[in-house]
């Protein structure tokens, strides 16, 4: 794949579709930094440690039945799946599939001023393995 248009990413949580109501979705991986210099190193070496991961998103809001609201509220505190794909077709090697398990350990219904597109943004630390599949 080349260069595209960021316009219709796949999002699921919990087994569910969110993605005709995701303004944007952000996957943050990352490895420790940890320090293994030694007497005698003129420079600082480090190696990788343990890895993390969070999922960051933004929902247009719905309070309609199947949408937002209804599909997050009750799982707060709680361990779901989160599927994630840069376009929502088939996984393939140009389209991997970002899967894993999220603490779903904030949720904000309302968040606006008058006059503003009713949103909601959350950010799901990882509960293990993020895996990254091409098929």
């Amino acid at each position: 794949m080349a260069s595209f248009a960021f316009t219709n990413a796949f999002v699921s949580v919990n087994a569910v579709d969110l993605s005709t109501f995701v303004r944007s979705v952000t996957i943050n991986v990352e490895a420790e930094d940890l320090e293994d210099t030694a007497m005698g190193d003129t420079y600082r070496s480090r190696i990788g440690g343990l890895k993390d991961w969070s999922v960051d998103l933004e929902f247009n809001q719905d309070f309609a039945a199947s949408a937002v609201d209804v599909s997050i509220f009750s799982l707060l505190g709680t361990v779901v799946a989160v599927i994630v794909k840069p376009v929502n077709t088939t996984t393939s090697a140009t389209n991997p599939q970002y899967s894993g398990n999220v603490l779903v350990s904030e949720y904000n219904p309302l968040d606006g001023s008058v006059g503003d597109l009713a949103t909601t943004s959350v950010s799901w630390p990882g509960a293990g393995t993020l895996t990254r599949a091409i098929a």
